[in-house]
């Protein structure tokens, strides 16, 4: 069965979806709590300074920040610092990876996002000074600065995983959504592939805290939708192995996906970590916490990797140095104000922060505001006045034409925002969202307006 993107199929009930999908999208621009929605912001006066502010990075995080500055602090010396050209819409790699969206349409050019006025180094940071405060390039360019944003992103550790080669992604059944478009396009190659004649399927979970961690259930989902269509579900399996003792930290999620995959005769076996892959025998390593190892034969692997800081976090004193999150070098933040806790001109935003929570874009547009108004607090002597609650948004895709919109916090509350949508039960307003809304959403979050 061929499929091309963009055409989704339509659910069963089609006046009754159009109907929840015309309220719908008459009450997001007035949902202001959520991670979802688009909402005019009221005007201010701009504060008068003269601090220098860098920000590392310019993903969604580092680029909401640097237009909220821009405009409202008057005088300030802006820089961002990062050598991508391309900005890439995350959130849409499981789109393509799953044959739903071709694959331009997670591209854009950051040079149209990086506002007038701000200096752009396109270099990466090598080095954090926070005793200096200055940050050093990989050429060697050291750069000082009153005020520090970082929002570095977080670094795929394929390195963890023995035999591993990114550049194979699309052959031999090996997939993986999360290194760039390129990859989530050969990773639908692999599968459209492997749902013509079927096979073993091997989903995976590495044991390390994920940005989307709501991907890894989503491609599931999703190779047994394509299986089914294709027709040759029946001849195939599909195992998931975990390498925690869940599939999700929220608890509540955690037992409906498990609930479903069981309905969906998807097995899991928790505990059991990806430590290798023969890429050309398609063979597959796991290991048990006591170090016993498995080999796994398999038609079809989702990769997943540990995720980590980049080094120039991880080795810097800005991270974690005990608790959870040292491991990782995470940034040290207070998960309520974002700011870090020893150095208090220092904050961070997105992937890169040690918070229980929050690894996604919608976290970022909620805490992009508080973060730009926590900064312009301090630089005029005040102190954080904004409590963030770890919101997290995950749309969920079950099958083409159907999602689950799970919102929750850092106490793993649903925090459902839009009153026609139950967060357990299958939505065809909530695939829609993923499908059409929120890439625009998304990107007015990048330009600073929400």
């Amino acid at each position: 069965m061929s499929h091309t993107p963009e055409t989704p199929c339509v659910a069963p009930d089609v006046d009754e979806t159009r109907r929840r999908l015309l309220f719908g999208a008459s009450v997001l621009p007035v949902v202001a709590g959520s991670g979802l929605t688009v909402a005019a912001q009221p005007a201010q006066a701009a504060l008068k300074t003269s601090a220098r502010i860098v920000i590392a990075g310019s993903g969604l995080g580092g680029l909401a920040i640097a237009n909220r500055l821009s405009r409202e602090l008057d005088g300030a010396k802006i820089t961002i610092i990062d050598r991508k050209e391309i900005h890439n819409y995350q959130p849409g790699y499981t789109l393509v990876a799953t044959g739903i969206w071709p694959v331009g349409k997670v591209s854009d050019r950051n040079a149209d996002l990086v506002p007038a006025g701000v200096e752009w180094v396109r270099e990466m940071v090598a080095e954090f000074d926070p005793e200096a405060n200055a940050v050093v390039t990989d050429s060697g360019k050291r750069i000082e600065y009153d005020y520090l944003v970082v929002a570095t992103g977080l670094h795929l550790d394929f390195a963890q995983i023995e035999g591993m080669d990114v550049a194979a992604i699309g052959t031999n059944g090996l997939g993986c959504v999360y290194p760039s478009p390129e990859a989530a396009q050969a990773t639908w190659m692999a599968m459209d592939r492997f749902r013509q004649q079927g096979g073993h399927a091997l989903m995976t979970l590495p044991a390390t805290p994920l940005k989307c961690a709501g991907a890894p259930l989503k491609m599931t989902f999703m190779i047994a939708d394509r299986l089914k269509q294709a027709g040759t579900r029946a001849a195939s399996k599909i195992d998931f192995h975990s390498a925690l003792g869940n599939i999700f930290s929220v608890p509540r999620i955690n037992e409906e996906v498990l609930r479903r995959w069981a309905e969906l005769d998807i097995p899991v076996t928790f505990n059991s970590k990806l430590v290798a892959v023969d890429i050309g025998s398609r063979r597959a390593t796991v290991t048990s916490p006591e170090g016993e190892r498995t080999e796994i034969d398999y038609d079809f692997i989702h990769v997943v990797p540990p995720m980590r800081a980049p080094d120039s976090v991880k080795n810097s004193p800005l991270s974690w140095k005990e608790g959870g999150f040292a491991a990782g070098g995470w940034l040290e933040v207070d998960p309520k104000t974002l700011r870090h806790r020893r150095f208090p001109n220092v904050f961070g935003i997105g992937d890169i922060n040690g918070t229980a929570k929050g690894k996604t874009a919608a976290t970022v547009k909620k805490s992009a505001p508080l973060v730009a108004q926590h900064l312009i607090e301090v630089i005029a002597g005040r102190e954080p006045s904004l409590v963030f609650d770890g919101y997290t948004s995950c749309p969920l895709l079950l099958r083409e034409g159907s999602a689950l919109l799970i919102e929750f916090d850092y106490e793993n509350n649903l925090t459902p925002s839009l009153p026609m949508i139950d967060p357990l039960q299958d939505s065809y307003f909530a695939w829609v969202m993923k499908y059409r809304l929120l890439k625009p959403a998304y990107m007015a979050v990048a330009k600073g307006r929400v």
